[in-house]
C-alpha cells in the first residue's frame, strides 16, 4: 500500500482529522508561499536503510528558513491536527533515517535552514542551524586555531541534529559541545535556552561573554535533547583548540588478549595519555568500514598531542608502557607511518581527530556502497544497536560475547567499534550489515531485538534508541522520571503538536 493511499485512508476513517491537516496545510501555504516544493501532500515512502517500516506520513513541510518554522508551528498548534516530526538532514542512519517513531506525523524538513549563523574562532564557537553539516563546517575551520568535534559519519550529516539525539564525536559527547540552543515551542514562541553570544548586547543581564550552558537555577538546555518538547532552529557549538602537534598511534592485538588489552588500555586513559575518544576496531567493523583485519583482531587508536615536545613525550611513554605489557603486536604512529592507502579506517579517524571530515565518504560508500544521498534508497541494509558498556577488560569482553551469541542465533554477525568516552565509560557501536532484499531484513530486525534483550538483561543500557524501539524509553527510565517528563509535555504541549518521539 502507498503512502498516498495509507494517507487517503486515515483522513477517510478521520474526516475531522483530514480537514484540519487542509486547514493547517492552507495557513502554511499562506506563510511559505505556493512552492510546490515546499509543502508536498502524501508523498511517495523514501525508505530507510534499515529497513524499518515506513511511517504513515500525511504531509512533508520543507521551510525555506527559521523565520518560518513558527507560522509552521502555530498552524499546526490545534488538538485535532496531525503532529510535527522534525529532521535536520535526515541522515539518523541505523536508527531510523528521517522515520517518525509512529504514524501519521507530518515530517517538517529542516535541512534548508543551512545558515551558519556566527563563527567565532577566537572566543571559539559557531551558532548553526540544523542543516549545516559537517562538511561545511569544518571547511570554515579549515587551517585554523579550532577545530569541530566531528563525529565518524557521512561529512553531509547534519551537526546539531547529531548533538540533539546525543551522539559521540571523535574527541568527546556530542552533547559536550553544545553550549546554547534556540527553540521553537509548541505555541509557537521562539525562546533562547543555555547560553547565548551577544545576549549581553540584547540587553540580557545575566548574559556573560563566557559560555555558560547552565544558566542559572535548572537548566534547561537539555530539556531539549532527545526532546519532544520544541523545535530547535539553531544552536551554539563549542569549537575545540587544535593542539600545536597531534599523533594518532595505532596498536594491534589479538582477540585472546581482549581483556588484558582493554584493562591496560583503560590505565592508560586514566594516567593522562589518551586524548579524545580511544578507539578500537574488531575485525567484522573493519571489514564492514573497508579495512582488511586479522583474523580475530583488534586495532587500538589513541590520539595525543599538545607542543612538539610534549607529543614526542607521551609517545614515547605509550610505547614503553605497550612494549612492557607484551600484549600487543604491532606499535605505528602517524607521523612516521601514515596509514596505507587502502586503510580507510585508520584515515578517516586521524583526520577526523583533527577535525576533518575528508574521507569520510569512503567509509561510508565502503560500509553501504553508496554516497550520501542514496544510502537510504539504495544502500545495503545497515543497523546499529548503541549500548553504554563499564571501561574494563571483563566487561567489554562479555558484551562482545552477547554479540556472538546474537550470530549464533541469528546467522547476522554484529560488528563492534568500541569507544571509550572516558576512563570509565565505553560507547559500544554495534553495527548490522544484511541484504536488504530475501529474508535479510528479517534476520537483521531479529538479531536487533536480541541485542536489546540480551544487553539490556546484561545491564549495558542503549544511549541512543531507534525508531522500532522507543518504548525501551518507559523500560529503562525511573517511574517517577517518566512520570514528571510526561507532566512536562502536558505544560508544555498540551495539543500534542509535535511528536513524541522516540523517547517520550
Amino acid at each position: 500500500m502507498t503512502e498516498t493511499v495509507l494517507a487517503a485512508s486515515a483522513a477517510a476513517a478521520d474526516p475531522a482529522s483530514g480537514l484540519a491537516l487542509d486547514d493547517a496545510l492552507a495557513a502554511v501555504r499562506r506563510a511559505l508561499g505556493d512552492d510546490p516544493e515546499r509543502i508536498v501532500r502524501a508523498p511517495e515512502p523514501g525508505g530507510n536503510v534499515s529497513d524499518f517500516a515506513g511511517r504513515l506520513l500525511p504531509a512533508m513541510i520543507r521551510p525555506a528558513h527559521a523565520g518560518q518554522v513558527p507560522d509552521v508551528v502555530r498552524a499546526f498548534a490545534r488538538p485535532d491536527a496531525p503532529p510535527l516530526h522534525a529532521v535536520s538532514t535526515g541522515r539518523n542512519w541505523g536508527l531510523g533515517s528521517r522515520e517518525a517513531a509512529h504514524d501519521g506525523a507530518v515530517r517538517l524538513e529542516l535541512d534548508g535552514l543551512d545558515r551558519i549563523r556566527e563563527l567565532d574562532v577566537e572566543a571559539g564557537h559557531a551558532v548553526v542551524e540544523p542543516g549545516v553539516t559537517q562538511l561545511r563546517l569544518t571547511s570554515e575551520l579549515t587551517g585554523g586555531p579550532r577545530m569541530l568535534n566531528v563525529t565518524a559519519s557521512s561529512g553531509h550529516s547534519s551537526v546539531l541534529g547529531n548533538a540533539l539525539d546525543r551522539g559521540v564525536g571523535l574527541r568527546r559527547q556530542r552533547t559536550d559541545d553544545l553550549v546554547g540552543l534556540e527553540v521553537v515551542l509548541p505555541d509557537g514562541e521562539v525562546i533562547r535556552v543555555g547560553w547565548w553570544p551577544g545576549a549581553r548586547s540584547a540587553g540580557l543581564p545575566t548574559a556573560g561573554l563566557a559560555p555558560n550552558p547552565y544558566g542559572l537555577g535548572p537548566s534547561l538546555l537539555h530539556l531539549f535533547t532527545q526532546s519532544p518538547f520544541g523545535i530547535v532552529t539553531a544552536g551554539v557549538v563549542r569549537l575545540l583548540p587544535r593542539p600545536e602537534a597531534q599523533r594518532v598511534l595505532r596498536l594491534a592485538f589479538d582477540r585472546d588478549r581482549l581483556a588484558a588489552a582493554v584493562d591496560e588500555l583503560r590505565h592508560w586513559h586514566v594516567q593522562g595519555l589518551v586524548h579524545g575518544v580511544l578507539k578500537i576496531y574488531d575485525t567484522t567493523s573493519a571489514t564492514t568500514y573497508g579495512t582488511a583485519g586479522g583474523p580475530g583482531g583488534y586495532l587500538t587508536h589513541i590520539a595525543l598531542g599538545g607542543t612538539a615536545a610534549v607529543a614526542d613525550a607521551m609517545t614515547g611513554e605509550v610505547r614503553r608502557r605497550a612494549d612492557a605489557s607484551g600484549l600487543f603486536t604491532s606499535f605505528a604512529r602517524s607521523d612516521q607511518e601514515p596509514p596505507a592507502a587502502d586503510d580507510v579506517v585508520a584515515r578517516v579517524v586521524e583526520h577526523g581527530y583533527a577535525g576533518s571530515v575528508a574521507h569520510h565518504e569512503e567509509m561510508l560508500r565502503s560500509a553501504v556502497g553508496r554516497d550520501a544521498e542514496l544510502v537510504d534508497g539504495e544502500g545495503g541494509g545497515w543497523i546499529f544497536f548503541l549500548p553504554l558498556v563499564p571501561f574494563t577488560g571483563r566487561d567489554v569482553t562479555a558484551a562482545l560475547r552477547l554479540l556472538d551469541q546474537v550470530h549464533e542465533e541469528t546467522g547476522i554477525r554484529p560488528g563492534a567499534t568500541v569507544n571509550a568516552l572516558d576512563a570509565d565509560v565505553i560507547d559500544l557501536v554495534v553495527s548490522l550489515r544484511f541484504p536488504r532484499e530475501g529474508t535479510g531484513p528479517r534476520q537483521a530486525h531479529a538479531a536487533l531485538d536480541r541485542l536489546y534483550e540480551l544487553f539490556g538483561a546484561a545491564g549495558y543500557l542503549p544511549y541512543r534508541l531507534d525508531v522500532d524501539h522507543g518504548d525501551w524509553a518507559g523500560r529503562l527510565t525511573d517511574p517517577g522520571a517518566l512520570a514528571l517528563t510526561r507532566r512536562l509535555r502536558d505544560a508544555v504541549d498540551p495539543h500534542r503538536v509535535i511528536a513524541p518521539g522516540r523517547y517520550v
